[in-house]
């Protein structure tokens, strides 16, 4: 809608039912999931029998709790930790990327760029695939030729990492480019007639410019591991993620426990984003 424009009460009214049935549509399956982790029930769904911390801190036979469940938590830590490092490498390559591109006299850039997207045009489980097949035979060459035996290569904590890596710098590129394209090169040329490095330059003035954008694709790189799963299936190893483990239980046994998992990742995102929408606030 235009606000600039005259409308009726109509299409006022109209567009507030839109937008406030649109955010309903959003809120309510997580609201709802929530609510459910604290039911006294053995099900996951309706109806409600009562406030219940038994899916978070029970441990009998008959309810195992998430806090009480050691699969559960070590799957929690290894998403944890496939996050942190995909985010990380993202993070450094994607950026680097980011400022390459942004060069002018940057050879086969057109080429480069569109397979640097490509990854986000191909499916997930298309790239799953192709990473362990990739990694399986170039394993089994280099065992067999050299001798040399390399576990990253096959079904793995490291081959997760790589398999989430290859998209994750694809969004880190394109939130810093985002960003760098905003970016006044006067200031580049300053420092450099003040006979700074190019090095200096991009340390001292490009990079704090780039700051706030480079957290941002981080946070979002750190998310989009975390969550993934057409992609991870293929690739793990003995230790599960936490979208792979929830899968795997809820294909035999389904308990309030999933509900639990989901409150704890919907209160850590919502919380996360509430500090950084009031740093941003008291920044600005």
């Amino acid at each position: 809608m235009i606000r600039t424009l005259p409308c009726s009460p109509l299409y006022k009214a109209g567009y507030r039912v839109y937008i406030a049935l649109f955010y309903i549509f959003l809120i309510l399956p997580l609201i709802t999931i929530c609510v459910l982790a604290f039911n006294d029930s053995n099900f996951i769904a309706l109806p409600w029998n009562g406030f219940s911390l038994d899916w978070f801190l029970a441990d009998t036979d008959d309810r195992l709790g998430l806090f009480k469940d050691p699969d559960l938590l070590l799957s929690v830590w290894t998403s944890l930790q496939t996050g942190f490092f995909v985010a990380l490498f993202s993070t450094i390559i994607g950026t680097i990327a980011a400022l390459l591109f942004e060069e002018e006299n940057f050879r086969g850039k057109g080429l480069l760029y569109f397979l640097a997207l490509a990854p986000l045009v191909i499916p997930g489980v298309v790239l799953g695939i192709s990473i362990l097949l990739s990694s399986t035979y170039a394993g089994t060459y280099i065992e067999d030729n050299f001798g040399l035996d390399l576990e990253f290569l096959s079904p793995s904590f490291w081959l997760v990492v790589l398999g989430q890596f290859s998209f994750g710098a694809t969004y880190v590129m394109l939130l810093v480019g985002a960003r760098l394209k905003k970016f006044d090169r006067v200031l580049e040329e300053a420092a450099q007639s003040l006979r700074a490095t190019q090095l200096e330059v991009i340390w001292l003035i490009t990079i704090p410019f780039l700051r706030p954008a480079i957290i941002g694709a981080f946070v979002v790189a750190f998310l989009i591991s975390f969550s993934n799963f057409n992609t991870t299936i293929f690739l793990i190893g003995s230790d599960p993620t936490l979208p792979v483990d929830l899968y795997s239980r809820i294909k035999f046994s389904s308990t309030p426990v999933l509900n639990a998992v989901s409150f704890m990742i919907v209160t850590f995102i919502s919380l996360s984003a509430i500090i950084s929408f009031v740093i941003n606030r008291k920044k600005q």
